[in-house]
């Protein structure tokens, strides 16, 4: 694509957002930061968005050639906002689309599966990113980690479910390959770290690097489900309970190439995540709690 083209992030200071703007700033692109206080950058041009303001939509579109998209926090029909904003963005000349959305959700699926079903109708370039648990759930601002900061806890009702987590950071950096590259990938992207580990695996590895026991906590798909609807709206509790229960039944038990392959080196694991972001720390840094699973996705918390 034309490097002087313009890439619209949206989600511009959230957990792959931020990352995702870094490494294009780093490589010479124009980046214009979307986000709902329009939070200066350096390198970057800020501008407010919020997808449930579309008159700062215009502004946002104006002059992009490229977009990456992470949907509303929590919302559980995202397509509602996310599509007329997709039908502005093409007519104002955007050409290529990047979604966050999960591994949990296939096209068609739930709530950002009906924004991945429609994009590849939208742009005639395309990538839908669905990346498997964040490891930074629990090391960065997330319910995980601060339940591990505060109880040395990890609740879910994953039970011995084993996950491919996967680093923010080589989410972002397949991101930017998508949106960079000469060629779309056009197609869905499933992302996963190096291994499958399940929570109890993750505590483990949490108590070696931060010399600060961390146990995890089984709970049952109802427990989880009224510990979520505490706050979140309850469909959305049922949803990331669902997602819990279907770890404790094997459907992420799964490693992918997709990082190796689009970005020419292996994914990062938890340990070596963990010790660049914990050690020396008795415990995760000190975040907002959030309820869902993946910080800045569809089924997430954090803002994107």
């Amino acid at each position: 694509m034309d490097p002087t083209g313009v890439t619209l992030v949206i989600g511009a200071t959230g957990t792959t957002g931020s990352r995702t703007v870094d490494r294009l700033i780093a490589g010479g692109r124009r980046v214009r930061a979307a986000g709902r206080r329009a939070t200066p950058i350096p390198g970057a041009e800020p501008v407010r968005f919020d997808w449930y303001d579309p008159t700062g939509f215009e502004a946002a579109v104006t002059g992009a050639d490229r977009v990456y998209l992470v949907p509303p926090i929590g919302d559980p029909d995202p397509a509602g906002v996310m599509l007329p904003f997709l039908d502005r963005a093409r007519a104002a000349g955007v050409r290529r689309a990047v979604l966050l959305s999960s591994s949990a959700i296939a096209e068609g699926g739930p709530a950002v599966g009906q924004v991945h079903r429609a994009l590849p109708g939208l742009f005639d370039e395309w990538a839908v990113l669905r990346p498997s648990w964040f490891m930074q759930n629990f090391t960065g601002t997330h319910a995980h980690a601060d339940s591990i900061r505060t109880d040395g806890a990890i609740l879910t009702a994953a039970g011995a479910g084993r996950v491919g987590f996967v680093d923010a950071d080589d989410i972002a950096a397949v991101a930017v390959r998508a949106l960079t590259d000469d060629r779309a990938p056009d197609a869905d992207l499933v992302l996963t770290g190096p291994e499958v580990l399940s929570h109890d695996d993750i505590a483990a590895v949490l108590t070696d690097v931060t010399g600060r026991p961390v146990v995890h906590h089984r709970l049952t798909y109802e427990a989880m489900r009224e510990r979520l609807a505490a706050v979140v709206p309850p469909e959305f509790a049922t949803m990331l309970a669902g997602m819990d229960r279907a770890i404790a039944e094997g459907a992420e038990d799964r490693t992918t190439d997709t990082v190796r392959r689009l970005t020419g080196r292996p994914p990062q694991g938890f340990r070596a995540v963990a010790e660049r972001e914990l050690s020396g720390r008795a415990a995760p840094a000190v975040g907002a709690a959030t309820a869902a699973s993946h910080p800045d996705s569809p089924t997430g918390a954090a803002s994107g």
